[in-house]
C-alpha cells in the first residue's frame, strides 16, 4: 500500500501518528541486524493492527450495533421461590435496564422486535419476560374453588372478587427476575395489565425503579369508561377445541382491539395467533391473570403517593380502556406527563409504532441516568393506604 503525503504545510496532520510509528520503528530495508530487523516486524505488526482497528470502527459500527441488540437471542430461565420466569436479555450488560412487562395472556414475543431494537439502540439494556401462567414461564396450578364466571358475577354484584395470586405477586415476579439478575435499578415499562404491574412495582421499591413509562394501561378507580361490550365478548372465549378455533378467536380479539382507522389484513393476524399459539397456549392461565384484575382495588391511594418519574401514554381509540384511563391516571400521579395518541387503540399496530416511539424514546433518555429521586423516595406500605 503507498500512501501519498502532501507537502503543504498542516496537511499532514490527520497521519501524523502514523509518520511518527514509521519514524521510531525505522525501515525494514535499513534494517541490517537481527534484534533490527524484529524491531521492523514488530512495528509493522503494530502499525497493522492500528489499521485494522481503524477500519473496524469506520466500517463495523452499524453491524457491531445490530449485533448488540440481537433479538434472536436465546430465551432464558430463572427460578424464584414460587415461580420460574422465562426471559430474554437484549443489549449490553453494562447498559441501563429497561424491564419490559406485558399485558393480559401476553408472552415475551408480544413485544414487536423493531420496538426493542429501537429501545436498545438508545443504549438499553432491554429485558422482556413472560408473566406467570402465560408462554414459558410457569403455569400455576387452579384451585378448586377458582371460577371466572362465578367471580366475574361477583365483581359485577360489586363483591370482593377471590383470585389464585394478585397482580402484587406478579409485580414481585418482575421484581425478583431482577434480583436474580443481579439488577440494583432499572427503568420500567408496562403495557395494559403490564402497567398495572408496573405501577406496583414502582410503589414496592422505588429506589430502584429510575423510571416509569405506562402505557394504554389504567389506575383502576370506579367509575371509569366501561370497556366495550362485545370486545368484553370476545375476551371471554378462551377456551377452544383446536388449534383452528383457537387461532380464529384469537385473530377476532387482536383486530377488535386495533384502531378502527386501520384495516388489519386477516392473514397477517392469524399468522400473529399462530405464532403466540405454538409457543405456548394456556387459555386457564389467561382466566387466572383476568381474576387477578378483577380483585384488585383501586390503586389511586397507592398512585397518590409515587414519587417515580413517570410517562403515560394512551391512545384515543382504546376500545378496552378507553382515553379517561390514561388521562385519571396520569392526574394521581405527581409530576407525571400525558401523551395522547390519536388513533392508537389497544394493540401494537405498525401504524402506530412510530409515534409511540417518538413519544417514550426521549422520556426514556431524559431519565437515563436520572438517580437523583432515589434518596427521597420511600416506599408505599399498604399500611399508609387510605
Amino acid at each position: 500500500m503507498l500512501l501519498q503525503l502532501s507537502t503543504r504545510p498542516g496537511a499532514n496532520d490527520r497521519w501524523a501518528p502514523f509518520i511518527k510509528l514509521s519514524c521510531n520503528c525505522g525501515s525494514a530495508l535499513e534494517q541490517t541486524s537481527s534484534d533490527s530487523r524484529s524491531t521492523g516486524v514488530l512495528c509493522f505488526g503494530v502499525f497493522m493492527r492500528v489499521l485494522l482497528l481503524l477500519a473496524a470502527l469506520l466500517f463495523g459500527l452499524p453491524s457491531f450495533a445490530a449485533s448488540r441488540c440481537d433479538v434472536n437471542v436465546p430465551t432464558e430461565r430463572v427460578d424464584l421461590d414460587q415461580v420460574s420466569l422465562a426471559y430474554q436479555s437484549i443489549g449490553r450488560a453494562s447498559d441501563p435496564a429497561l424491564l419490559l412487562v406485558m399485558g393480559l395472556g401476553g408472552q415475551l414475543i408480544h413485544w414487536p422486535d423493531d420496538v426493542v431494537v429501537a429501545l436498545c439502540e438508545q443504549g438499553f439494556r432491554v429485558i422482556r419476560y413472560d408473566n406467570r401462567d402465560v408462554g414459558l414461564s410457569t403455569w400455576r396450578q387452579v384451585p378448586a374453588s377458582a371460577n371466572l364466571t362465578f367471580e366475574v358475577l361477583r365483581y359485577k354484584l360489586g363483591l370482593p372478587v377471590a383470585a389464585p395470586y394478585t397482580l402484587t405477586d406478579m409485580a414481585d415476579d418482575g421484581l425478583g427476575l431482577m434480583d436474580a439478575l443481579q439488577v440494583r435499578q432499572f427503568h420500567v415499562l408496562g403495557a395494559s395489565m403490564g402497567g398495572m404491574i408496573a405501577q406496583h412495582m414502582a410503589a414496592m421499591a422505588p429506589q430502584r425503579v429510575e423510571s416509569l413509562t405506562l402505557i394504554m394501561t389504567s389506575s383502576g378507580a370506579e367509575g371509569l369508561p366501561a370497556p366495550n361490550a362485545a370486545l368484553v365478548q370476545l375476551l371471554s372465549r378462551r377456551s377452544a377445541p383446536n388449534r383452528a378455533i383457537a387461532l380464529e378467536q384469537q385473530a377476532d380479539l387482536l383486530a377488535a382491539l386495533g384502531s378502527p382507522q386501520i384495516e388489519d389484513d386477516r392473514q397477517a393476524l392469524l399468522q400473529q395467533a399462530a405464532l403466540s399459539y405454538d409457543r405456548a397456549f394456556n387459555p386457564e392461565g389467561v382466566k387466572r391473570q383476568i381474576m387477578a384484575i378483577l380483585a384488585e382495588p383501586s390503586r389511586v391511594p397507592l398512585l397518590n403517593q409515587l414519587r417515580v418519574p413517570t410517562l403515560v401514554v394512551h391512545g384515543t381509540a382504546d376500545p378496552l380502556l378507553p382515553v379517561m384511563h390514561g388521562v385519571h391516571l396520569a392526574a394521581h400521579i405527581q409530576g407525571s406527563q400525558l401523551r395522547l395518541i390519536p388513533g392508537l387503540a389497544h394493540r401494537f399496530q405498525e401504524a402506530f409504532k412510530a409515534p409511540l416511539l417518538a413519544a417514550v424514546l426521549p422520556y426514556l433518555q431524559s431519565h437515563r441516568e436520572d438517580v437523583a429521586h432515589w434518596a427521597r423516595i420511600d416506599p408505599v406500605l399498604p399500611s399508609k393506604l387510605l
